[in-house]
């Protein structure tokens, strides 16, 4: 190491200039521990305070290292997160965004962003929001500024931190941040504070809750440390106030779709580079429809914190719990887009369907999601024959669909290799049809379980709601309760203001009497994931060895090919590790991965012939539906 260039700050000034200061991290540059002309405002403040510089003290002892050290360590990650909104960066980074994002027509609410402003005035709006394109870091930082809210900061992957366009981002608000800090315990304590000190100053800050985009078109179970993080700088700073503002966001169409479904089915996914970014920026010249972004049910953080703290149930799952809320009110917020009953209906259908026949099927969809007043993007009519045709259309266009016009009438059907994308599609709207499919399942075992049924549907819905907590985002058990009313009244408006007793008989005729099915479209997928998971955990034969995760996943993937190839599977979309790994959470939650001895041999058997059983509800849903086809 050449010891003179710490002592000559002209040349530290060029390399932060030309966004190369991570030389330092290689071991060529030994990085100063007090503030630089050229820090961030953030960066100052917090290498010039005196409480992190004893918090890095006290970690430097017990790791047993030199505080100098440590505390250079952790100049080198503030300077590498710091980020601030100055020169002509932002109307630079706008323009690029324009052209990156040219492919869609950013559709927001006015009304929302006018209650926004006035929000913004007082506290610090936190934007946790869905992630299903690398384009919602673009997304939302521009619905923000372009409306009249102060730029908020977003919390991007360090794998983003692509040169030279980091040093533009990094002054346009972009927070590179590292997924992978197990190893890192000088990087987590500097993440903490800096995201602490941007809540004392008042910033506003956006994030994916989910930590990455989904495989799936669903959204994917939250992280938890940055909203942890958040928490904690609130309980520090007691005058400080922050609104969580669930931000959702759906696309139309997306062209990354094919490539997130590849990686979905085990494919490696190629690293961010230049040359990813200029491709990236090429995909973009077909249009490809609009991006809708909505702002849902604001939560004030300070507030809701004490109303958990104030539960024993709670406990200390605080974070988790506002996670969870947060995810499920950013569902609420998400609009059912035109394209994602269309792809429901093709997929429902496994066959070529005319225009008639799709708008038959979408038309029984249409009328549940209006009478649940669930948001549909853009307002669409779902039952307009010109709106179903242009989607119809696009979706042809994009290559999701194939289509055949020389017979009597124009067919369309699922392209060859398509399944998983036209799902992906259907999946941005599962949310709104999940406790519809839960009601359905619950009938179907109230069907055949003792006269009872009011009984055996209850315990159903709970057990299903617990089965698949880690995939979907259910509210409180009495909230719960209300929604599987709620679709009980579609059926009986009797059973509006609660549950009431029935019998099987009356179960099995509002089955057979109320339109749509959907349990076998909406979980089939991923109750067929759940099968595999449970039969290759009971069939699991290395427990004297630690449990090898990818191990397992990997057999997972190739029995679940297997089965899809023997049709045991009702379409090969099941198999993907975003369908397996939650199964496998599922698991871990049961105390079913680590072997103990004969008892967790049981317990396995027992979870495979739930999945089993739980599976053969779903065929008799299917069978209900194949009925009433059109």
């Amino acid at each position: 190491m050449n010891p003179n260039l710490t002592d000559h700050p002209t040349i530290l000034r060029s390399l932060d200039r030309a966004g190369v200061r991570t030389l330092q991290r290689a071991g060529v540059l030994q990085e100063p521990a007090s503030p630089l002309p050229t820090d961030t405002p953030e960066v100052a403040q917090l290498l010039g305070d005196a409480g992190l510089a004893e918090r890095l003290t006290d970690l430097a002892h017990s790791l047993g290292r030199d505080p100098r050290e440590v505390r250079a360590e952790a100049a080198g990650h503030l300077r590498e997160m710091g980020a601030t909104h100055t020169g002509r960066a932002p109307r630079d980074w706008a323009r690029f965004s324009r052209w990156l994002s040219r492919a869609h027509d950013l559709v927001v609410d006015p009304e929302q962003t006018r209650q926004l402003r006035a929000l913004d005035r007082k506290q610090s709006l936190l934007f946790p929001f869905s992630h299903r394109s690398y384009l919602d870091g673009v997304t939302v930082p521009a619905a923000v500024s372009q409306n009249g809210i102060t730029p908020a900061f977003v919390l991007a992957g360090a794998n983003l931190d692509v040169f030279p366009f980091n040093h533009l981002l990094r002054r346009s608000g972009f927070v590179y941040v590292r997924r992978s800090t197990a190893d890192i315990p000088v990087y987590r304590l500097v993440l903490r504070a800096y995201v602490a000190q941007m809540i004392r100053n008042r910033r506003n800050l956006s994030w994916s809750i989910e930590g990455g985009r989904t495989r799936t078109g669903k959204l994917r179970p939250p992280t938890y440390g940055v909203l942890r993080y958040m928490i904690d700088a609130l309980d520090e700073e007691t005058r400080a106030q922050a609104l969580i503002v669930p931000v959702s966001i759906v696309y139309e169409q997306l062209h990354e779709v094919a490539m997130m479904t590849a990686e979905a089915r085990g494919d490696s996914k190629r690293p961010e580079d230049l040359r990813w970014l200029w491709n990236f920026g090429r995909s973009q010249r077909e249009r490809f429809g609009r991006v809708y972004l909505q702002f849902g049910e604001p939560i004030p953080l300070r507030d809701r914190l004490a109303e958990l703290r104030a539960d024993e149930r709670v406990g200390p799952r605080v974070v988790e719990r506002i996670a969870l809320e947060t995810c499920h009110r950013i569902n609420r917020a998400t609009p059912v887009t035109t394209t994602a009953v269309v792809c429901l209906a093709l997929l429902g259908a496994d066959r070529a369907l005319t225009l008639d026949e799709v708008l038959a099927t979408v038309a029984p969809l249409a009328r549940y999601i209006r009478r649940r007043g669930r948001p549909v993007a853009g307002a669409a009519d779902l039952t307009d024959r010109a709106t179903i045709r242009r989607t119809l259309d696009d979706l042809v266009r994009s290559g999701v669909l194939a289509s055949y016009d020389g017979g009597t009438d124009a067919v369309w059907r699922i392209g060859p290799g398509q399944h998983l994308v036209a799902a992906f599609y259907r999946n941005t709207a599962v949310h709104v049809l999940v406790d519809r499919a839960i009601g359905e399942l619950a009938l179907a075992a109230a069907m055949a379980g003792g006269e009872n049924a009011l009984q055996t549907a209850t315990r159903e819905t709970l057990r299903l709601r617990e089965l698949l907590k880690f995939d979907f985002f259910f509210p409180p058990r009495r909230e719960f309760a209300d929604e599987m009313a709620a679709e009980l009244a579609i059926a009986d408006p009797g059973q509006a203001d609660g549950w009431h007793e029935f019998t099987p008989d009356d179960a099995r005729r509002w089955l057979t009497d109320t339109e749509p099915l959907v349990a076998h479209l909406v979980l089939r997928p991923f109750l067929d994931a759940y099968h595999v998971v449970a039969d290759r955990l009971a069939a699991w034969e290395d427990d004297d060895e630690p449990f090898d995760e990818a191990r397992f996943l990997d057999e997972c993937l190739r029995v679940g090919r297997q089965w899809a190839l023997q049709k045991r599977l009702a379409s090969e979309e099941s198999v993907s590790l975003e369908l397996f790994k939650p199964a496998l959470r599922l698991a871990e939650h049961r105390d079913l991965v680590v072997f103990r001895g004969p008892d967790t041999a049981k317990r396995r058997a027992d979870f495979l012939d739930e999945m089993r059983g739980t599976v053969s509800l779903v065929a008799v849903i299917a069978q209900s539906a194949r009925r009433d086809r059109p």
